[in-house]
C-alpha cells in the first residue's frame, strides 16, 4: 500500500533528524509548518546540531515564540525547492547562522504541502547554492535587517509582477560614498529633498512607493544604513564584473561591475524569468527562482529596465 503524503514527510523529518548526526550538521533546516511534534524533533536531534526552524507566516511566528524556537522568517512565496533552500540560506548565512564550510540539512517540498525532499549540503561547496566563502560576510557594509528588507522586496517584485508579467529590477546597497562616483541620474531624483528617515527602506510604508517608482528606468541605490539615495540612477563604474552566466544582460552586468568596483551588495530581479540574484565582488553569489506555476498577484510594480 502506498503511504500517504502525510506518512512520508514524518518519515523524512525522522530521517533529517538521524542524518544530521551521521554527517556532524551545523544545523537542520526545516519549515514550521511541516513539523507536526515539535518536541519529538527537538529530542531526536542531538548537540551539536541546532535546529532552525522556517517561519513563513503569522502563525508560523506565533508558534516560534510560544516554543522558543530559533527560526528565520522568509515570504510565503512560490518558490522551487531549490530556492527555498537558497532563500532560507541566505538568510541564515546573513545571521551568522551559518559560516562558510558549514554542513547543514534541508527539509523542503512544494509550498503548501507536506516535505517531501532532504537535501545535505557544504556551505560554499555547492555552486548552485551560493558562492560567497571566500568574501567578507554580507553584513559587512549592510545592515542585516536592511539586507532581508530589500531581499524580500525584490521577491514581491518577482513574484507580484506588473499587470500579469514579470517586472525587472536593480539595487544597490553598500558603501554610498564610493556608489555615488560611479552614478549618474536620468531624471530628477525622487527621493531627493526628503529627510533620511522619510526614505529609509525599513519604513512600512516606503514598500509602495518603491514599487510605484520601478516604473523608472535605472537603479535605486541606498546606503547600508538602508537610506535610499536616489532612484532612475544610471550606473558607471570602472571596473567589469566577473564573466555572466549565459543569457544575462545589461542590469546584471552593471549589478557585477559595481559591486566588483565599490564595497556593495546588489540584488537584481530578472524581467524574463523572475530569477532573484545577490551579487558581490562581482560576482553572482546566488540566484533565487520562482515555481514555474507561481500565482501572480495584484500588479504593484512595473519595469525598471530592459535585462
Amino acid at each position: 500500500m502506498v503511504s500517504s503524503a502525510t506518512q512520508i514527510a514524518e518519515s523524512i523529518i525522522a530521517s533529517a533528524a538521524r542524518i544530521t548526526k551521521s554527517v556532524s550538521a551545523r544545523a537542520l533546516i526545516v519549515y514550521l509548518d511541516a513539523v507536526p511534534d515539535i518536541e519529538k524533533l527537538r529530542n531526536a536531534v542531538k548537540k551539536p546540531t541546532e535546529i532552525l526552524f522556517i517561519a513563513r507566516d503569522a502563525k508560523d511566528m506565533a508558534r516560534a515564540k510560544e516554543h522558543s524556537l530559533k527560526y528565520l522568517e522568509v515570504p510565503p512565496f512560490n518558490l522551487t525547492r531549490m530556492g527555498q533552500i537558497k532563500m532560507a540560506t541566505i538568510l541564515a548565512f546573513s545571521q551568522r547562522m551559518l559560516e562558510g564550510g558549514d554542513v547543514f540539512v534541508f527539509v523542503t517540498g512544494v509550498v503548501g504541502q507536506p516535505v517531501d525532499s532532504l537535501v545535505v549540503m557544504q556551505v560554499g561547496q555547492e555552486y548552485e547554492l551560493f558562492q560567497s566563502v571566500d568574501q567578507p560576510k554580507l553584513t559587512e557594509h549592510v545592515r542585516r535587517v536592511v539586507f532581508q528588507r530589500v531581499l524580500n522586496l525584490m521577491l514581491e517584485l518577482a513574484n507580484e509582477g506588473r499587470e500579469g508579467k514579470p517586472i525587472g529590477a536593480l539595487f544597490v546597497i553598500g558603501a554610498y560614498r564610493e556608489v555615488k562616483q560611479y552614478c549618474q541620474q536620468n531624471i530628477i531624483n525622487p527621493f531627493r529633498g526628503y529627510t533620511e528617515k522619510e526614505r529609509n527602506i525599513l519604513d512600512e510604508s516606503m514598500r509602495e512607493t518603491v514599487k510605484e517608482f520601478c516604473s523608472i528606468d535605472g537603479a535605486f541605490v541606498l546606503k547600508g544604513t538602508g537610506v535610499i539615495m536616489s532612484a532612475g540612477t544610471t550606473l558607471r563604474p570602472t571596473l567589469p564584473g566577473e564573466d555572466l552566466p549565459q543569457g544575462l544582460g545589461a542590469r546584471h552586468a552593471a549589478a557585477a561591475a559595481i559591486t566588483a568596483t565599490t564595497r556593495s551588495i546588489a540584488l537584481t530581479v530578472s524581467e524574463s524569468t523572475g530569477a532573484v540574484r545577490v551579487w558581490r565582488r562581482g560576482r553572482l553569489i546566488t540566484e533565487i527562482e520562482k515555481a514555474i506555476h507561481a500565482p501572480v498577484e495584484a500588479p504593484d510594480s512595473k519595469l525598471v529596465q530592459a535585462d
